[in-house]
Protein backbone atom coordinates (compact mmCIF):
# COMPACT_ATOMS: atom_id res chain seq x y z
CA UNK A 1 0.00 0.00 0.00
CA UNK A 2 1.07 3.63 -0.82
CA UNK A 3 1.82 5.49 2.44
CA UNK A 4 -0.48 9.14 1.87
CA UNK A 5 -2.42 7.37 -0.73
CA UNK A 6 -6.08 9.24 -0.21
CA UNK A 7 -8.17 6.06 0.66
CA UNK A 8 -12.35 7.07 0.22
CA UNK A 9 -14.07 5.06 2.51
CA UNK A 10 -16.92 5.88 4.91
CA UNK A 11 -16.43 2.93 6.91
CA UNK A 12 -14.90 3.33 10.33
CA UNK A 13 -13.34 -0.28 9.82
CA UNK A 14 -11.49 0.22 6.60
CA UNK A 15 -9.61 3.44 7.78
CA UNK A 16 -8.54 1.54 10.71
CA UNK A 17 -7.17 -1.25 8.91
CA UNK A 18 -5.22 1.01 7.02
CA UNK A 19 -3.61 1.75 10.01
CA UNK A 20 -3.16 -2.07 10.55
CA UNK A 21 -1.59 -2.20 7.27
CA UNK A 22 0.71 0.47 8.11
CA UNK A 23 1.75 -0.84 11.40
CA UNK A 24 0.56 1.94 13.43
CA UNK A 25 -1.06 2.02 16.65
CA UNK A 26 -4.07 4.34 17.20
CA UNK A 27 -4.17 5.27 20.69
CA UNK A 28 -7.92 6.37 21.66
CA UNK A 29 -9.34 3.52 19.25
CA UNK A 30 -10.52 0.05 20.44
CA UNK A 31 -11.62 -2.68 18.03
CA UNK A 32 -13.61 -6.11 18.85
CA UNK A 33 -14.30 -8.79 16.33
CA UNK A 34 -16.88 -11.77 16.35
CA UNK A 35 -17.06 -14.13 13.58
CA UNK A 36 -20.49 -16.34 13.67
CA UNK A 37 -19.16 -19.12 11.72
CA UNK A 38 -22.93 -21.07 11.80
CA UNK A 39 -24.48 -17.91 9.97
CA UNK A 40 -21.34 -16.45 8.16
CA UNK A 41 -21.42 -12.75 9.64
CA UNK A 42 -18.52 -10.77 10.67
CA UNK A 43 -19.55 -8.38 13.24
CA UNK A 44 -16.34 -5.66 13.81
CA UNK A 45 -17.22 -2.79 16.83
CA UNK A 46 -14.59 -0.12 16.44
CA UNK A 47 -14.98 2.29 19.54
CA UNK A 48 -13.29 6.17 18.95
CA UNK A 49 -12.85 7.17 22.73
CA UNK A 50 -10.77 9.96 22.50
CA UNK A 51 -9.95 12.88 20.40
CA UNK A 52 -6.48 11.82 19.82
CA UNK A 53 -8.36 8.82 18.22
CA UNK A 54 -11.31 11.12 16.32
CA UNK A 55 -8.28 13.21 14.77
CA UNK A 56 -6.25 10.44 13.65
CA UNK A 57 -9.26 8.52 12.35
CA UNK A 58 -11.00 11.43 10.86
CA UNK A 59 -14.48 10.49 12.11
CA UNK A 60 -16.35 11.60 15.56
CA UNK A 61 -15.59 9.78 18.67
CA UNK A 62 -18.70 7.19 18.77
CA UNK A 63 -19.53 3.24 18.02
CA UNK A 64 -18.86 2.31 14.71
CA UNK A 65 -20.29 -1.53 14.01
CA UNK A 66 -19.70 -2.98 10.68
CA UNK A 67 -21.84 -6.43 10.01
CA UNK A 68 -19.94 -7.98 6.76
CA UNK A 69 -22.19 -10.82 5.03
CA UNK A 70 -20.58 -12.02 2.59
CA UNK A 71 -24.31 -13.45 0.88
CA UNK A 72 -26.09 -10.31 1.55
CA UNK A 73 -26.23 -9.45 -2.21
CA UNK A 74 -27.53 -13.14 -2.78
CA UNK A 75 -31.19 -13.48 -2.70
CA UNK A 76 -31.73 -16.28 0.44
CA UNK A 77 -34.64 -15.19 2.31
CA UNK A 78 -33.50 -16.96 5.59
CA UNK A 79 -29.79 -15.57 5.58
CA UNK A 80 -31.63 -12.02 5.04
CA UNK A 81 -33.49 -12.75 8.05
CA UNK A 82 -30.29 -13.79 10.04
CA UNK A 83 -29.06 -10.45 8.83
CA UNK A 84 -31.43 -8.35 9.85
CA UNK A 85 -31.69 -9.70 13.58
CA UNK A 86 -28.24 -8.69 13.78
CA UNK A 87 -29.17 -5.30 12.89
CA UNK A 88 -32.04 -5.13 14.99
CA UNK A 89 -29.70 -6.64 18.22
CA UNK A 90 -26.87 -3.74 17.43
CA UNK A 91 -29.63 -1.21 17.16
CA UNK A 92 -31.08 -1.99 20.55
CA UNK A 93 -27.34 -1.75 21.94
CA UNK A 94 -27.28 2.10 20.67
CA UNK A 95 -30.63 2.67 21.88
CA UNK A 96 -32.54 2.32 25.03
CA UNK A 97 -35.78 1.42 23.04
CA UNK A 98 -37.28 0.44 26.42
CA UNK A 99 -37.46 4.19 27.51
CA UNK A 100 -37.61 5.31 23.87
CA UNK A 101 -41.24 6.34 22.78
CA UNK A 102 -41.16 8.17 19.52
CA UNK A 103 -38.55 7.21 16.22
CA UNK A 104 -37.75 9.10 12.82
CA UNK A 105 -36.47 7.48 10.25
CA UNK A 106 -34.71 9.45 7.18
CA UNK A 107 -34.20 7.69 3.93
CA UNK A 108 -31.23 9.96 2.03
CA UNK A 109 -30.27 9.67 -1.35
CA UNK A 110 -31.85 10.38 -4.41
CA UNK A 111 -34.48 7.54 -5.44
CA UNK A 112 -33.79 8.62 -9.20
CA UNK A 113 -30.15 7.29 -8.87
CA UNK A 114 -30.34 3.42 -7.99
CA UNK A 115 -27.01 3.38 -6.28
CA UNK A 116 -27.97 6.07 -3.91
CA UNK A 117 -31.66 5.09 -3.64
CA UNK A 118 -31.39 2.66 -0.66
CA UNK A 119 -32.43 5.30 2.11
CA UNK A 120 -35.57 5.93 -0.33
CA UNK A 121 -36.26 2.43 -0.35
CA UNK A 122 -35.89 1.29 2.87
CA UNK A 123 -38.80 3.93 3.99
CA UNK A 124 -41.34 2.30 1.42
CA UNK A 125 -40.48 -0.94 3.58
CA UNK A 126 -41.17 0.38 7.00
CA UNK A 127 -44.01 0.01 8.97
CA UNK A 128 -44.84 3.00 9.76
CA UNK A 129 -46.96 4.04 13.20
CA UNK A 130 -47.21 6.84 14.28
CA UNK A 131 -50.56 8.12 12.47
CA UNK A 132 -51.92 5.16 13.48
CA UNK A 133 -51.02 5.71 17.02
CA UNK A 134 -52.17 9.43 17.21
CA UNK A 135 -55.88 8.52 15.57
CA UNK A 136 -56.62 4.89 17.66
CA UNK A 137 -53.74 5.33 20.64
CA UNK A 138 -51.50 2.60 21.15
CA UNK A 139 -54.08 -0.02 21.14
CA UNK A 140 -54.44 0.36 17.53
CA UNK A 141 -51.37 -0.98 16.84
CA UNK A 142 -51.88 -4.28 19.37
CA UNK A 143 -48.68 -3.60 20.50
CA UNK A 144 -48.67 -1.99 23.51
CA UNK A 145 -44.40 -1.21 23.75
CA UNK A 146 -44.20 -0.91 20.21
CA UNK A 147 -42.51 2.49 18.97
CA UNK A 148 -44.18 5.61 17.37
CA UNK A 149 -42.55 5.08 13.69
CA UNK A 150 -42.90 7.56 11.00
CA UNK A 151 -40.17 8.60 8.19
CA UNK A 152 -39.49 11.20 5.57
CA UNK A 153 -38.00 10.86 1.94
CA UNK A 154 -36.01 14.70 1.72
CA UNK A 155 -34.21 14.05 -1.14
CA UNK A 156 -31.10 15.93 -2.46
CA UNK A 157 -30.54 19.74 -2.87
CA UNK A 158 -30.76 19.28 -6.42
CA UNK A 159 -34.15 18.01 -6.15
CA UNK A 160 -35.47 20.55 -3.46
CA UNK A 161 -32.81 23.70 -3.56
CA UNK A 162 -32.59 23.11 0.33
CA UNK A 163 -30.22 21.44 2.67
CA UNK A 164 -31.31 17.85 3.62
CA UNK A 165 -30.57 18.93 7.45
CA UNK A 166 -32.83 21.81 7.14
CA UNK A 167 -35.38 19.85 5.95
CA UNK A 168 -35.14 16.87 8.91
CA UNK A 169 -34.20 20.00 11.51
CA UNK A 170 -37.63 21.34 10.65
CA UNK A 171 -39.55 17.49 10.77
CA UNK A 172 -37.52 17.03 13.97
CA UNK A 173 -39.21 20.70 15.67
CA UNK A 174 -42.49 19.86 14.77
CA UNK A 175 -42.59 15.77 15.38
CA UNK A 176 -40.30 15.97 18.58
CA UNK A 177 -38.70 12.39 18.02
CA UNK A 178 -37.20 10.52 21.05
CA UNK A 179 -34.32 9.62 17.68
CA UNK A 180 -33.67 10.17 14.50
CA UNK A 181 -32.26 6.91 12.39
CA UNK A 182 -30.86 7.89 8.94
CA UNK A 183 -30.19 5.44 6.64
CA UNK A 184 -28.03 6.47 3.56
CA UNK A 185 -25.53 4.53 0.63
CA UNK A 186 -22.11 4.74 1.72
CA UNK A 187 -19.03 4.35 -0.36
CA UNK A 188 -16.14 1.79 0.26
CA UNK A 189 -12.97 0.94 0.21
CA UNK A 190 -12.69 -2.47 -1.51
CA UNK A 191 -14.80 -4.31 -3.61
CA UNK A 192 -15.57 -6.78 -1.46
CA UNK A 193 -17.63 -5.12 0.88
CA UNK A 194 -19.58 -3.40 -1.83
CA UNK A 195 -23.42 -4.47 -0.91
CA UNK A 196 -22.14 -7.05 1.63
CA UNK A 197 -21.49 -4.82 4.23
CA UNK A 198 -23.80 -2.84 6.81
CA UNK A 199 -22.40 0.37 9.05
CA UNK A 200 -24.47 1.41 12.38
CA UNK A 201 -23.09 3.88 14.19
CA UNK A 202 -24.24 6.46 17.08
CA UNK A 203 -22.38 9.43 15.27
CA UNK A 204 -25.24 10.04 12.75
CA UNK A 205 -24.30 10.37 8.99
CA UNK A 206 -23.56 13.21 6.76
CA UNK A 207 -25.56 12.97 3.51
CA UNK A 208 -23.28 12.74 0.32
CA UNK A 209 -20.53 12.03 1.64
CA UNK A 210 -19.74 8.91 -0.08
CA UNK A 211 -19.28 10.78 -3.08
CA UNK A 212 -17.42 13.60 -1.73
CA UNK A 213 -20.15 15.61 -1.92
CA UNK A 214 -19.97 17.11 2.11
CA UNK A 215 -23.14 18.63 3.05
CA UNK A 216 -24.23 19.37 6.72
CA UNK A 217 -24.46 16.81 8.85
CA UNK A 218 -27.43 14.84 10.59
CA UNK A 219 -26.02 14.83 13.77
CA UNK A 220 -27.29 15.08 17.70
CA UNK A 221 -25.78 18.63 17.82
CA UNK A 222 -27.61 19.69 14.67
CA UNK A 223 -30.94 18.07 15.70
CA UNK A 224 -30.71 18.44 19.30
CA UNK A 225 -31.63 14.64 19.04
CA UNK A 226 -29.87 11.56 19.29
CA UNK A 227 -29.05 10.27 15.65
CA UNK A 228 -28.35 7.10 14.31
CA UNK A 229 -26.81 6.15 11.52
CA UNK A 230 -27.26 3.33 8.80
CA UNK A 231 -25.59 2.65 6.01
CA UNK A 232 -24.71 0.18 2.88
CA UNK A 233 -21.41 1.08 0.77
CA UNK A 234 -22.63 0.32 -2.86
CA UNK A 235 -20.12 2.47 -4.52
CA UNK A 236 -16.33 2.36 -4.63
CA UNK A 237 -13.99 4.93 -6.18
CA UNK A 238 -12.24 4.00 -9.93
CA UNK A 239 -8.90 5.35 -8.70
CA UNK A 240 -9.04 3.10 -6.03
CA UNK A 241 -10.05 0.18 -8.02
CA UNK A 242 -7.10 1.15 -10.27
CA UNK A 243 -4.35 1.27 -7.72
CA UNK A 244 -5.74 -1.95 -6.23
CA UNK A 245 -4.62 -3.30 -9.82
CA UNK A 246 -1.70 -2.11 -9.65
CA UNK A 247 -0.69 -3.11 -5.84
CA UNK A 248 1.46 -5.74 -7.03
CA UNK A 249 3.82 -3.54 -9.53
CA UNK A 250 3.70 -0.80 -6.47
CA UNK A 251 5.15 -3.07 -4.68
CA UNK A 252 8.51 -2.99 -6.88
CA UNK A 253 8.86 0.83 -6.48
CA UNK A 254 10.05 3.02 -4.52
CA UNK A 255 7.90 5.16 -2.70
CA UNK A 256 8.62 8.28 -5.03
CA UNK A 257 8.20 6.21 -7.99
CA UNK A 258 4.72 5.13 -6.95
CA UNK A 259 3.63 8.42 -6.83
CA UNK A 260 5.05 9.40 -10.09
CA UNK A 261 3.44 6.10 -11.48
CA UNK A 262 0.24 6.69 -9.74
CA UNK A 263 -0.53 10.52 -10.84
CA UNK A 264 0.23 9.23 -14.93
CA UNK A 265 -2.30 6.29 -14.13
CA UNK A 266 -4.82 8.20 -12.01
CA UNK A 267 -6.14 10.91 -13.93
CA UNK A 268 -8.27 13.71 -12.18
CA UNK A 269 -11.22 13.10 -14.03
CA UNK A 270 -10.72 9.35 -12.57
CA UNK A 271 -11.01 10.55 -8.96
CA UNK A 272 -15.12 12.22 -9.48
CA UNK A 273 -15.59 8.59 -10.72
CA UNK A 274 -17.61 5.82 -8.57
CA UNK A 275 -18.39 2.46 -9.53
CA UNK A 276 -21.37 0.23 -8.67
CA UNK A 277 -22.01 -3.53 -9.91
CA UNK A 278 -24.10 -4.13 -12.66
CA UNK A 279 -26.46 -6.04 -10.69
CA UNK A 280 -27.18 -2.84 -8.31
CA UNK A 281 -31.26 -2.34 -9.10
CA UNK A 282 -31.52 -6.06 -7.25
CA UNK A 283 -29.32 -5.90 -4.68
CA UNK A 284 -30.91 -2.75 -3.31
CA UNK A 285 -34.15 -3.89 -2.86
CA UNK A 286 -32.87 -7.26 -1.10
CA UNK A 287 -30.63 -4.71 1.47
CA UNK A 288 -33.54 -2.39 1.68
CA UNK A 289 -35.99 -5.24 2.72
CA UNK A 290 -33.24 -6.43 4.98
CA UNK A 291 -32.65 -2.89 6.72
CA UNK A 292 -36.02 -2.50 7.32
CA UNK A 293 -36.92 -5.38 8.41
CA UNK A 294 -34.12 -4.95 11.14
CA UNK A 295 -35.59 -1.71 12.03
CA UNK A 296 -39.27 -3.30 12.00
CA UNK A 297 -38.05 -5.92 14.75
CA UNK A 298 -35.86 -3.53 16.88
CA UNK A 299 -38.82 -1.21 16.95
CA UNK A 300 -41.29 -4.04 17.63
CA UNK A 301 -39.29 -6.17 20.22
CA UNK A 302 -39.45 -3.32 23.19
Amino acid sequence: MLTGYKIRTDLALETREQFKEENVEVRGVEVKERYDEKKDIRTTVVKIRTENGAKAMGRPQGTYITIEAPNLSVPDDDYHREVSEEVAKHLRCLINLEKIKSVLVVGLGNQGITADSLGPEVIGNLRMTRHVIQEYGWMGIGEEKQCSVSGIVPGVMAQTGMETSEIVRGVVSETKPDVVIAVDALAARSTKRLNRTIQITDTGIHPGSGVGNHRSGLTEENLKVKVIGIGVPTVVDAATIVHDSMAHLLETLEEEEQKEFLEEMISPHLRMMFVTPKDVDETVKYLSFTISEGLNMAFEKV
